[in-house]
């Protein structure tokens, strides 16, 4: 078996030994649904797929919780794209046995949160929040079959940004 080959597991995963590296150390994620530009977002492993939250509260992924699928894009120690793999989206939902041992792993890890880890799971099922897991289940690129350009895209619309005015008058300082 070659360093690109394909392993599927019982459940239906697939991935090669990249992707499962590259999940182990992932802290950001570029995910892109359906059409839509990709979005950087704050994931965290476990058990060979990515753990995403989204919703009131938390970041922003239009589209993720509905989607059964989705393209992953990861980076490399070096901070540059190393592999792109297709992706099964799950919703996990609240009052499940999968949320209620998923839920504190992921509120553990999730930084800067206010209150307790069982307060901010209370919080995500209330404010109608969104656990998704991402599961390699397809194609895989990597190495040279990956875009040779940026693929950057001007900034998206939003509230929180505002034009940044002059000053209407600039003044010297005077020396005493």
């Amino acid at each position: 078996m070659g360093e690109d080959a394909t392993v599927t597991d019982e459940d239906g995963r697939r991935g090669t030994p990249l992707v499962d590296e590259v999940i182990k150390k992932a802290a950001v994620a570029w995910v892109t649904v359906a059409d839509e530009p990709a979005r950087g977002l704050w994931c965290a492993p476990l058990e060979g797929a990515l753990l995403v939250v989204s919703g009131p509260g938390e970041q922003a992924a239009p589209g993720l919780a509905e989607a059964a699928a989705a393209q992953v894009t990861m980076r490399g120690d070096h901070g540059g794209r190393v592999v792109t793999w297709s992706a099964r989206v799950d919703r996990l939902l609240p009052g499940t046995e999968e949320w209620e041992t998923v839920a504190p792993l992921v509120a553990a890890k999730r930084l800067n949160a206010s209150g307790s880890t069982a307060d901010l799971i209370q919080r995500w099922a209330d404010e109608g929040c969104a656990l998704t897991r991402l599961t390699p289940a397809g194609d895989t690129v990597s190495g040279e079959a990956l875009p040779s350009d940026s693929l950057a895209e001007p900034p998206r619309d939003t509230p929180a940004a505002r034009a940044t005015r002059k000053p209407f008058r600039l003044h010297r300082v005077r020396r005493r």
